[in-house]
């Protein structure tokens, strides 16, 4: 696994794609299916680094049910 600890606080779409190893379709699709909390700058996606990682890890509290 890549070492997460160079990677910003708060993580953008192409961190997940490259930490994930997938492609950038895919690293949208993940990003806006709810699974964990993403802020909205304009066009930009942003996840907090410890959400996305608790996400990862197996962590349920972080879905999103709206």
């Amino acid at each position: 696994m890549k070492n997460l600890d160079n990677y910003p606080d708060v993580l953008d779409v192409s961190d997940i794609q490259e930490i994930l190893e997938i492609g950038r379709r895919q690293a949208y699709n993940l990003a806006n299916s709810k699974q964990f909390h993403i802020v909205r700058i304009g066009s930009r996606i942003k996840v907090s680094k410890n959400i996305f990682l608790n996400w990862l890890n197996g962590g349920h509290d972080q879905q999103i049910t709206h």
